[in-house]
């Protein structure tokens, strides 16, 4: 390996060269990764809800759907309006008074009740299937056009036109992301290192491997809009350490009076198993978040993952080429570092550990506490900014029609129409639900279905199915709603034991239970996979445990914090931070156990250890940190989607508990456990007997 670093400096300018060029497939690879908006596709593909789905597109060819609203409209220009709309590209069909009619029903002869399903006053109420799924480009182009084509005579809700809003804002913010991180972590390096220019060369090699990252992702196919939005923020914050590592490792072999070109050479070497090493713990915790049912997280461990491995892989070839390039300038740039003398705080740990480790163990029971009982909501369209078109619709569809969520059943086209009408009247009895709306309760028992034209009822029945759609006042996600998902089931079953309860509120009641399942899951194969690594990379049984259990007690305190301020995370929350953080700061606690276990093998006592561990560690850790809080803080706070904004905000906060565990918590629990850490740590013999002859 040696003689190829040496070759590698040597020949820098084409290394960065060939690197740059690489930039080029990548990204055109980026911007031809389709991106999807909508999460509920993420759900695993063996539930009814999501086969029902698929069934929806074969044997309807509707896929999403959305509700339509228009004020003041006569039936003729309703009718006009809906017709419209039925002609623009990837529209299946419209389902409302006047389309559903044609003009073949007078209003009249139609009872109110079914009359009031689709007006309120002058209000008019209708729903457009599209031929494609909620997220797909056609599907947002043709929301798009609808706006377009309706103007302010009609608005759209539902999950199709939040997918679209929510690609609107993302597309529009997301630069301002990478902006925002890059900058507050230029001023983050440019305090805590030794050059102001220095700084520019680690992040240009750091966004060089993320770029890598992003045009990678066109061999997956697509990514969610969440993975795109905070890959780029999230690689750059868990890798930054690893340019600090390198950068401080060339500075120590130079000390040593090494020619540049070779104290590069040593330093890449030098760290090469230091950084492998360091990646690994945030790899697992990675990895670990691609077991979850929910293919959300298999999505984002999977780009990430990869981003930590780009990251090394730029840090150990264009940054040393980029350093040895620049290296004038970085040293005509040169200042004192501002970060303070942390000499202080390892003498006050020294002092005060037994006081600290009580502090410890009174934070356990209530951190633990929050975290398990953390609210989540997973209704994505309740906290999306009040200015997106989507959400104004919905709400003027709740206030207007009590409609809060529609649900679609899929029935045998073979059912009576007499049944049809009982099974109908008997879910208008649920609470909640507002309107039951298909063509055989339209037309009711004494009006026969063959009045209608072929077009007119092949629009809700094939040769297989019939297509039922209900109007629920109960919001997605809630207590109420799963009941009356649970109630309609119950009915549909007794009438059809092969129908299909279909929509967002049903697949989202299936979120709750994957993810719920998924929590568990990640996180055991989370703890044990960082388990094992810390027990090989440590060579201990105990040191392992403690290490786990300080960063989950930061992770814990982290997801505390919301419980205690009574506010409600999104769903996906909880399960990644818990392993981002675990995975991403693990590494502080193991340079503070390695720099205790070097300085107790040298033969130093626990108290000078622990003096001299913080001391070697303190300021890596600080800048580390400080730079993982840096790159998600902004975005959390600038973000308009809470999705985005909370896991950034959490992570920031993340970053921050855990290097305060470490620096403070971490070093006065290994003062404690001295004793237990000599017997059960490997290479610790000759600390015991200088303890034992003292």
């Amino acid at each position: 390996m040696k003689r190829f670093t040496h070759w590698m400096i040597h020949h820098r300018t084409l290394v960065i060269i060939l690197c740059l060029l690489l930039l080029i497939p990548s990204y055109l690879g980026m911007n031809a990764t389709k991106v999807k908006y909508d999460i509920l596709y993420y759900l695993p593909q063996d539930l009814d809800t999501v086969k029902g789905q698929s069934l929806l597109i074969d044997e309807f060819g509707k896929g999403a759907f959305s509700l339509g609203i228009t004020e003041g409209l006569t039936i003729a220009q309703q009718k006009n309006l809906e017709h419209r709309i039925s002609e623009i590209d990837h529209v299946d069909s419209v389902i409302g008074y006047a389309s559903l009619t044609d003009g073949f029903l007078p209003e009249e002869i139609i009872p109110a009740e079914y009359r009031n399903m689709f007006r309120n006053g002058d209000a008019r109420l209708f729903a457009v299937f599209f031929d494609t799924s909620s997220s797909s480009e056609e599907t947002m182009e043709a929301v798009k056009a609808i706006r377009a084509a309706a103007g302010a005579e009609c608005r759209l809700a539902g999950l199709s036109a939040i997918v679209t809003d929510t690609k609107q804002i993302v597309e529009d913010q997301e630069f301002t992301y990478v902006a925002i991180a890059v900058a507050l972590c230029c001023i983050v390096l440019m305090l805590t290192m030794e050059s102001f220019l220095l700084p520019f060369i680690f992040l240009i090699c750091i966004g060089i491997s993320i770029l890598w990252n992003m045009g990678t992702n066109y061999c997956l196919g697509e990514i969610s809009y969440i993975t795109k939005a905070v890959a780029a923020v999230l690689q750059l914050g868990v890798t930054l350490d690893y340019s600090i590592f390198l950068w401080h490792a060339y500075k120590g072999q130079k000390d040593r009076g090494l020619e540049p070109d070779d104290a590069m050479a040593e330093a890449v070497h030098e760290t090469f198993a230091a950084i492998v090493g360091s990646s690994l713990t945030t790899i697992a915790g990675f990895v670990s978040i691609c077991f979850m049912s929910f293919t959300l997280g298999r999505d984002l461990g999977i780009v990430m993952s990869k981003g930590v491995v780009l990251g090394v892989l730029g840090t150990l070839t264009v940054l040393p080429c980029m350093i040895r390039m620049m290296e004038r300038p970085i040293e005509k740039t040169a200042h004192k570092a501002l970060l303070p003398n942390v000499g202080g705080i390892s003498r006050f740990i020294a002092r005060h550990y037994v006081m600290l480790c009580i502090i410890f163990a009174l934070m356990i029971v209530p951190g633990f506490y929050g975290y398990n009982h953390l609210s989540v909501y997973y209704d994505m369209s309740s906290v999306m900014p009040d200015f997106f078109p989507s959400v104004q619709a919905n709400k003027a569809l709740e206030e207007t029609f009590d409609v809060s969520t529609t649900h679609l059943i899929l029935a045998d086209a073979s059912i009576p129409q007499s049944r049809i009408v009982d099974m109908t009247d008997e879910m208008r009895q649920i609470d909640g639900i507002t309107e039951v709306i298909s063509l055989d309760s339209l037309l009711g028992k004494s009006i026969p279905e063959s009045i209608l034209p072929h077009e007119i009822v092949s629009k809700v029945k094939t040769d297989n199915y019939q297509l039922i759609m209900l109007n629920s006042s109960y919001i997605i996600s809630s207590d109420e709603v799963n009941r009356q998902i649970d109630e309609l089931e119950s009915i549909l079953k007794r009438y059809d034991p092969t129908g299909m309860l279909i929509g967002e509120a049903p697949c989202t009641k299936d979120l709750i239970a994957c993810t719920d399942h998924d929590f568990t899951v990640v996180s055991m194969i989370s703890i044990i996979a960082i388990f094992v690594i810390i027990l090989f990379v440590l060579k201990s049984i105990s040191l392992p445990v403690l290490l786990v259990a300080v960063i989950e007690t930061a992770i814990a305190v982290n997801l505390a914090i919301p419980y205690y301020s009574g506010r409600t995370l999104v769903f996906v929350a909880p399960i990644l931070i818990s392993t981002i953080q675990l995975g991403a700061t693990v590494d502080y606690a193991i340079l503070m156990t390695t720099r205790f276990l070097q300085a107790r093998r040298s033969g130093l006592n626990a108290n000078d250890s622990i003096i001299q561990a913080v001391s070697q560690s303190a300021q890596s850790i600080l800048v580390s940190g400080m730079g993982f809080f840096a790159a998600t803080f902004g975005v959390g706070l600038y973000s308009d989607v809470d999705i985005i904004s909370s896991m950034c905000s959490l992570i920031s906060r993340g970053a921050l508990c855990s290097v305060c565990v470490v620096l403070f918590l971490l070093p006065a629990m290994l003062r404690l456990l001295d004793p237990v850490i000599l017997k059960t740590t490997v290479g610790m013999k000759a600390a015991k007997e200088r303890k034992a002859s003292k």
